[in-house]
């Protein structure tokens, strides 16, 4: 965590070494389901509503949830911002979980109001892929931790039982304790620092922007889905040129699904990250593969590769 970071964050009262964990849900809590990237389709919103509703949760869908603009966006720019800020703001929403991601959150970070947004309290914001710009803009801005995990609209949860247990641990608790790392050491030794990342196309496009990732200290998670390996290696090169990759205490990776074959990408993943001098280990179960963990961003973390694990000391807050 750079200097900056660490006097904001103390002059909002966000207790170091943890960002603010939002209380804890219960059955009969109101989340809201958004789409502030891609298009989600009415099939999609019922599997999430009834995803949330088995539950106990009571689920809002947002008034422009199924708008549709230039094939690819969930609704105009102003639709999305205005679905995200409404749902953010309401008293009775405790999670705002995001249907899917796609592409648009991008388009959309810089029009946020997040002095407004931080008047709303501490909430959950839940999501994965494009998402992962809104993981940085809310969670660092807010001092808030933001769940990277599977998106209800979104096959996995619904086909594979660790996948919904674990979002369901993260908004309800017992909150994990640990996260398994089931593949290969790429450097080995120990790391300490809040977790961070996402996918890694969105950190590197991030670069040069207002919201650019801060990794300094932390433990980086990346993965991604349909990259060819060069265009995984122009990602890394891009962090490594611009610094991100070398501040961080480790990096983990997730799965890289879909990316080319598995033995090239392993080698490219060592060739970009073995002589950062800080560990790496892979084999996360997050990101776009058929299993996807939870994983709570801005929370303090442990690496370990010698036991293939994350440590996360969470701290419970009771339900409100």
């Amino acid at each position: 965590m750079t200097a900056g970071t660490a006097s904001r964050v103390a002059a909002e009262g966000v207790p170091e070494p943890y960002r603010t964990y939002p209380p804890l849900l219960r059955p009969g809590d109101t989340v809201a389901v958004v789409a502030p990237a891609g298009p989600v389709e009415v099939p999609e919103t019922t599997a999430a509503r009834d995803l949330l509703e088995s539950w106990g949760l009571r689920v809002r869908i947002t008034p422009r949830l199924l708008a549709t603009h230039r094939g690819y966006l969930a609704g105009t720019d102003d639709e999305r911002l205005e679905d995200l800020t409404e749902a953010w703001l309401d008293p009775e929403v405790r999670a705002v979980v995001c249907a899917r991601g796609g592409y648009g959150t991008q388009r959309i970070a810089d029009r946020l109001d997040y002095r407004r947004l931080a008047t709303a309290g501490p909430k959950f914001l839940a999501g994965s892929s494009d998402i992962t710009c809104l993981h940085h803009t809310l969670g660092e801005r807010l001092g808030l931790v933001t769940l990277h995990g599977p998106m209800p609209a979104c096959w996995p949860v619904h086909e594979d039982r660790s996948t919904a247990e674990g979002l369901h641990a993260a908004l309800f608790g017992p909150l994990p304790r640990s996260l398994p790392l089931t593949g290969p050491v790429l450097v080995p030794g120990q790391a300490e620092g809040p977790l961070a990342g996402g996918n890694l196309t969105m950190l590197a496009s991030s670069v040069g922007t207002p919201d650019a990732p801060d990794t300094e200290g932390r433990v980086l998670v990346l993965e991604d889905v349909g990259e060819a390996p060069y265009r995984l290696d122009r990602a890394l090169t891009q962090l490594r040129r611009a610094g991100v990759l070398g501040r961080a205490a480790g990096v983990v990776l997730g799965d890289f699904t879909d990316c080319g074959p598995p033995d090239q990408v392993e080698a490219l993943l060592r060739d970009r990250l073995s002589d950062l001098g800080v560990p790496v280990a892979a084999g996360l179960p997050a990101g776009h593969g058929r299993r996807q963990l939870t994983v709570p961003l801005g929370v303090g973390a442990v690496l370990d590769t010698a036991l293939h694990r994350i440590t996360l000391p969470l701290r419970e807050r009771t339900p409100q």
